[in-house]
């Protein structure tokens, strides 16, 4: 009998030996797609977090695959979606999330991780562009506000406190005033502020309306207020900056370029993504600043950034094994590593409380702002059918950045062409 068991226990022995060998042999695989929309080696670091997880999870194998920008990234995903070999999870905009829902592409997170506690970790403005319809469907990762980047040395040259950035609309444009140079010809080789138009035109200026009392749309992305009194108003001031004001460049001016533009010396102050922190501290020659973005009533930004998803079409183990990814590059200390080496705002309170987030704070206290800048954002504008509304939006509001319709003009029609994209959501 004993010698029975004995030879049953090495063979069960020699089974598993032999399943753990075929299971490690034949790992899961997944795809994972992601952007670049800021400076800095954001490759290498997804690359260096993707090397790990494999290193702790050798039964899964992830196929990390750099999409391009932000809007190139979704037409991948969509259009492999459609062909039938989607991606298993990508980073995609927060504000993609009702264009992935009405296409039926991604599946709910709470519904692979049963962990309300883990999901309730993360900060509260990220995941009002998160969750929708009672149900989570991504998971914030490189998450974003706006803030203004200044130039300390050059605040000093003009008599201003480099200590002290404007706070207001009116701060902002009496300092710029004071950066802007000029030579005798009127040539300009320095300007006293930059706010970038193309790529995310209408997040500059949905902070400017959010500082005056003004949301752009509703909760359930069915309806947009873009000609309301206080977004005509927000829209005058950033047209003025450059036809009344002339401390900022006309007409359309390059997401892309505007960090180059403020390392090069070229803008003393410039409004862009928190995610360029890590390329301005790298690069930059001189002390700058780092503030909240100056508003009219209050301050107010809206979020801004990336979301995991989790894409329909791919099996349940590689669904299993995506959200097993997501929660290891979400854990405190990665999640902190992540922030430090991009500039993007750690999305839960844990990843702060570590030590490394403490210490990075201690001796960069610029990366706080952001984080402080949370008590006052707002949702970052999403509809359903958000490109094409969003495209309504950019193109109007570039208009009149151009100068070829007046700012309240501009957003009326911004607002019909919503209007009927969206009247069928609406219902």
């Amino acid at each position: 009998m004993r010698r029975a068991i004995l030879k049953s226990v090495a063979a069960l022995a020699v089974s598993a030996a032999f399943g753990a060998s075929a299971f490690a042999a034949n790992p899961v695989e997944i795809s994972f797609y992601y952007p670049v929309a800021v400076g800095g080696a954001v490759t290498k670091t997804i690359d260096s977090m993707v090397a790990d997880f494999e290193k702790a999870n050798p039964d899964i194998k992830v196929k990390a695959v750099y999409a391009g920008t932000y809007q190139e990234s979704i037409v991948k995903a969509l259009t492999a979606f459609k062909s039938g070999t989607p991606p298993t999870l990508a980073v995609l905009l927060s504000t993609d999330l009702f264009t992935l829902i009405d296409e039926n592409a991604i599946v709910p997170i709470d519904g692979l991780a049963n962990d309300k506690a883990w999901i309730d970790g993360f900060y509260k403005g990220f995941m009002e562009n998160s969750q929708t319809g009672g149900k989570t469907w991504g998971v914030p990762f490189q998450r974003s506000t706006i803030v203004m980047y200044y130039n300390k040395n050059l605040f000093k040259e003009a008599g201003l406190n480099p200590d002290k950035a404007p706070a207001t609309w009116t701060e902002m444009v009496e300092a710029a005033k004071k950066l802007t140079k000029r030579d005798a010809a009127g040539n300009v080789s320095q300007w006293g502020v930059k706010i970038p138009s193309t790529g995310f035109g209408y997040w500059m200026f949905q902070a400017m309306a959010a500082s005056n009392d003004t949301i752009l749309m509703n909760n359930a992305g069915t309806k947009t207020y873009f000609d309301k009194p206080g977004a005509v108003q927000a829209l005058q001031h950033w047209v003025d900056l450059a036809a009344k004001d002339k401390v900022m460049p006309s007409g359309s001016i390059e997401w892309g370029t505007t960090p180059k533009d403020f390392l090069e010396q070229k803008a003393a102050m410039v409004w862009t993504t928190t995610g360029n922190l890590t390329n301005i501290r790298t690069n930059a020659t001189f002390p700058f600043g780092v503030a909240m973005l100056p508003g009219n009533k209050h301050p107010g930004s809206p979020t801004g950034g990336g979301n995991f998803y989790v894409f329909n079409k791919t099996s349940p183990e590689q669904q299993k094994a995506a959200l097993k990814f997501i929660r290891f590059t979400t854990e405190p200390a990665r999640a902190a590593q992540w922030s430090i080496a991009t500039g993007y705002v750690a999305p839960r309170q844990d990843a702060w409380d570590t030590p490394e987030m403490k210490k990075y704070l201690q001796e960069v206290p610029a990366a706080g702002v952001a984080r402080e800048q949370m008590k006052y954002g707002v949702a970052e504008l999403s509809t359903h059918d958000n490109q094409r509304v969003t495209k309504a939006l950019n193109d109007n509001l570039q208009a009149a950045l151009a100068g070829t319709k007046a700012p309240e003009a501009a957003l009326k029609d911004a607002q019909r062409e919503s209007d009927r994209i969206l009247r069928s959501y609406g219902r």
